[in-house]
């Protein structure tokens, strides 16, 4: 009989085996589906007054756009520091969100990446499939 903490200690194993055998270009799309996860779930809390919730998808959120800005190489690509600006910007956009529990700016995040996660994922040739805000996927950035 498989118990409820063995069910989640299988997915958290598929999820990690997953992370460790995708290419550059999955694992890009992977923190992007992430990325916009928890800015959709930070939307949502902040429109529920659920503000621990809305801080700990925003801080997440964070540390994913910290974790892409700093992946850039502009020796190899020329628009290397024009993304590296926008991530620059949409990281201060949620530092604000969170602050001062600005959904607003939450949105505005969300506006800006969604055209990168879909590029993104076109130049990967992989299909978008968004998960719905309840949804759980496990992508963790170590930060």
């Amino acid at each position: 009989m498989t118990t409820p903490a063995h069910a989640a200690q299988a997915r958290q194993q598929y999820a990690r085996d997953a992370v460790l055998s995708a290419s550059p270009a999955r694992l890009l799309t992977m923190l992007y589906d992430r990325l916009l996860l928890d800015l959709r779930r930070a939307e949502a809390a902040q429109e529920a007054a659920d503000w621990q919730t809305a801080s700990d998808q925003l801080l997440h959120a964070q540390d994913i756009v910290l974790e892409l800005s700093t992946s850039l190489r502009p020796e190899l690509w020329d628009g290397a520091d024009g993304l590296r600006g926008i991530y620059e910007y949409v990281r201060m956009a949620l530092v604000s969100a969170n602050i001062h529990r600005d959904v607003a700016r939450t949105r505005e995040a969300i506006r800006l990446l969604t055209p990168l996660h879909e590029a993104w994922h076109a130049a990967a040739g992989t299909a978008q499939a968004p998960a719905p805000a309840g949804a759980e996927r496990t992508v963790h950035v170590v930060g």
